[in-house]
């Protein structure tokens, strides 16, 4: 058998080590990358069929990698995998390419469940609960992020708040 072969792109290296230790023993071949830096000569070189990416790269946007993933091969199956979810970078993340969206913690049976699940499930249950202020906040405040491509200056200066309210409230852990 073949081994499958995984790009994990992700900054925290502590992370993506052990994510990639635990696909190498499910028999994935990993290669590893911290940033968007080198996408293009890695997918070349190594030619992944899988793809994780976390949203969140330091500075960078993991959207952008994505977009440049599926631009440099359509088969490949892309999960993003974000601590700061957001209806808005989920909706982006699959209109650039993603498969699926995951939030942290996923382990790696989330993430290999996420690459086999490619069509859409017709029977998943709606919630009942509505949206909270909270949810509501936070999913505008990182919409604006993503169209600003995450410019923590100029999201603050379009949602009419103050730069450092703008950082306390991406410091709290959404619910």
């Amino acid at each position: 058998m073949s081994a499958r072969r995984l790009l994990i792109v992700e900054d925290d290296e502590g992370f993506a080590r052990t994510l990639g230790r635990s696909f190498e023993k499910r028999g994935y071949a990993v290669r590893t990358l911290h940033g968007p830096d080198d996408i293009a000569a890695t997918v070349a070189d190594f030619r992944p069929g899988f793809a994780v990416v976390d949203l969140r790269l330091g500075h960078a946007s993991g959207l952008a990698c994505v977009e440049q993933l599926h631009l440099l091969d359509p088969a490949m199956r892309i999960v993003v995998l974000t601590g700061f979810a957001s209806i808005a970078t989920a909706v982006e993340a699959i209109k650039l390419g993603a498969t699926n969206y995951l939030t942290k913690p996923a382990d790696t049976d989330d993430i290999e469940r996420a690459f086999e699940a490619v069509e859409g499930n017709a029977e998943t249950s709606l919630s009942a609960r509505p949206t909270s202020i909270k949810t509501i906040e936070w999913e505008r405040i990182h919409q604006t992020l993503a169209e600003t491509g995450f410019n923590i200056s100029e999201t603050a200066r379009r949602l009419g708040m103050h730069r450092r309210t703008l950082a306390r409230k991406l410091g709290k852990r959404h619910v």
